[in-house]
């Protein structure tokens, strides 16, 4: 709305996908305001650290954003096409800052396979599962929600189809061995939990 004022409603255009952008396809005539969700971003390292719910939303430099696709270029495809993109920013300054605008200095990408996407998925799920068994005072709403959504999804495909999609049998391609086993410990914590 600001910049609509600012150069005329026609002349602004909102970006609302992650998707990566072709400069070449933009009229150069208009403004373009690219708008996604971010979260913030640490490593395994930097975890130990924050532990509070202050220092998890306190003096942050890097966020992540994630774009789903497949080969053929739809953004959503069946399990074994359904490759994610994870897209890092680092600010130059840490939020929160004196400026609600910070210039990003720095952007790293990478591609996750797409059983790589279902073990992130499943870890995902078994953390919130964790969560809502060991939440105090215990919250059987919440418990009832988690449940439905891991066990039995209906919007995304649940832990059975992934199960079926992808451990259904040993991949041919020795390189794949530690995904396949990772996702099967995967199960395993999800089935304990």
């Amino acid at each position: 709305g600001f910049y609509g004022q600012c150069f005329g409603e026609d002349a602004v255009e909102v970006i609302k996908d992650s998707a990566p952008v072709d400069k070449r396809k933009l009229d150069p005539n208009k403004a373009y305001i690219q708008i996604t969700f971010v979260e913030p971003y640490f490593d395994e390292y930097e975890m130990k650290d924050r532990v509070t719910y202050f220092e998890k939303n306190f003096n942050l430099c890097r966020f992540m954003y994630t774009t789903p696709f497949t080969m053929d270029g739809r953004p959503r495809g069946e399990l074994s096409e359904q490759y994610k993109r994870n897209t890092i920013l680092t600010t130059m300054h840490a939020f929160p800052y004196i400026k609600t605008r910070i210039s990003v200095i720095q952007k790293e990408e990478f591609i996750l396979t797409p059983i790589e996407v279902a073990i992130e998925d499943m870890q995902k799920k078994t953390q919130e599962l964790t969560a809502a068994t060991n939440q105090e005072p215990p919250d059987a709403k919440i418990l009832q929600m988690v449940l439905q959504g891991s066990v039995g999804a209906t919007v995304n495909q649940g832990p059975l189809e992934v199960a079926q999609v992808f451990l259904a049998e040993i991949p041919a391609d020795p390189k794949l061995y530690r995904r396949h086993n990772k996702l099967r410990l995967c199960f395993k914590e999800f089935i304990m939990r």
